[in-house]
């Protein structure tokens, strides 16, 4: 055992002075972040991870007496976002510069999983200058990594952001004078779709087919000065149902889907403006409300039909720069999401309700005002935000839209507190 041990010992360090060595070196560098949130927030709310994650407020619901049991406040403090990611280098492959990517975190995967590491973006990049292989998970097509808001919260201006990674398979090509596109075929893993039963990536695999992508964009940098200019579209199919309960009778029926994005970022110096507009289809897999329901049903056959929903982002960002260490950034967020209605009309009911799978069709719309103010310092920062949310929920129509609204807000204020590494 003991000449075991030493023989593993032996090959180990052979190995590393053989690394050491060598005129190339490969590997991984090593980088993150800790973060501690603090928060307190007026009223119940729809999110994630013991609310670290919020999107919007929950609507009233009455005890016996009456009393609203959701407007009520409630505070937290986590250091669950931060992060450890790995920078891979290796040798040219296939003629290209080959390089790769793996970050995690401690959000989990569920509220039972509070604390547990997690797979953020694991991806392997062929690039040979004018063209690009992604393989691997990362971001969402319609999630610009250049492009998005630079809240505090870890929501990151979902459910007016499109937000979900997801793994796929992407490609860049270079046009001319700044102009590129991507074509992206993807699946769903990080955040899915829903159906009758559950959340679950199932719709969309039943399909056959992946989810697709279309991305053109423009970029011009000079200095500390930048243009972004560029839109997205995307087309989606999901099965809800392959079988009914009793394996009786089998399924094909599909809900296809489109989505378009369009974005703008001018950055001046110190000023930057950033907006993002987008018109989504059964958007759930993106952190989206609607999603689709059963437009109708001839002998238990189930035909579908999508909701439109609409949302829109604005963020602008101010840095004073004091020398190479300090900063401070003066920010005001702002999105609104509104809820345009089913593509068709809605006929079939259960039990005298609308049967739907999604993300509360019944909220007409939403609206958050978000400003913040960050100082940096070094490696450190310290962040205060305010976010002010407010949702309006009715009853839904035959034609998918909401009535008879009445409004839910809910305030958070937000410390977060970071060192990078």
């Amino acid at each position: 055992m003991k000449k075991l041990a030493f023989f593993v010992v032996f090959c180990c360090n052979i190995l590393l002075v053989q690394a050491q060595q060598s005129e190339q070196k490969f590997g991984i560098q090593w980088g993150g972040f800790l973060k501690t949130d603090a928060f307190y927030d007026t009223r119940q709310y729809v999110g994630l991870r013991e609310g670290h994650f919020l999107l919007y407020p929950l609507k009233e619901s009455l005890d016996k007496n009456g009393v609203d049991i959701n407007e009520k406040g409630s505070f937290n403090i986590l250091s669950i976002q931060s992060r450890l990611f790995g920078k891979i280098t290796a040798p040219d492959a296939f003629g290209a510069k080959s390089y790769g990517y793996v970050e995690g975190e401690f959000f989990g995967t569920s509220d039972g999983d509070v604390n547990g590491f997690r797979l953020r973006h694991a991806y392997v990049v062929c690039d040979w200058g004018s063209t690009e292989l992604l393989v691997g998970q990362t971001w969402h097509p319609m999630f610009i990594t250049s492009n998005f808001p630079d809240v505090v919260s870890f929501n990151t201006g979902a459910p007016f952001q499109l937000f979900s990674r997801n793994p796929q398979i992407r490609l860049r090509q270079d046009i001319f004078d700044g102009f590129r596109i991507y074509l992206t075929a993807f699946s769903q893993r990080d955040i899915t779709g829903t159906g009758p039963n559950g959340s679950s990536s199932i719709y969309l695999r039943n399909s056959g087919i992946p989810e697709l992508n279309a991305k053109l964009e423009y970029q011009s940098k000079s200095g500390n000065d930048e243009i972004l200019i560029g839109a997205s579209g995307g087309y989606k199919t999901v099965i809800p149902r392959t079988k009914n309960g009793n394996n009786e009778d089998a399924y094909d029926e599909k809900v296809s889907t489109i989505s378009a994005s369009g974005y703008l970022k001018f950055k001046f110096d110190a000023l930057q403006i950033k907006l993002q507009s987008a018109l989504t289809q059964n958007g759930v897999d993106m952190l989206q409300i609607g999603g689709y329901a059963v437009k109708s049903s001839n002998n238990g056959v189930w035909e579908y039909t999508p909701w439109n929903i609409s949302s829109s982002w604005l963020e602008l960002i101010y840095t004073a720069k004091f020398d190479d260490s300090n900063s401070m950034d003066f920010a005001l967020f702002g999105g609104y999401s509104m809820n345009l209605g089913t593509q068709e009309e809605l006929i079939y009911k259960e039990n005298n309700s609308f049967v739907y799978y999604g993300r509360n069709p019944d909220i007409a719309n939403l609206m958050r005002i978000a400003p913040r103010i960050i100082f940096n310092s070094g490696k450190t920062r310290f962040a205060f935000e305010t976010e002010y949310t407010n949702a309006s929920y009715g009853t839904i129509k035959s034609d998918g839209t909401v009535e008879n609204t009445k409004d839910y807000a809910n305030l958070r204020f937000l410390l977060g507190v970071y060192i990078f590494f």
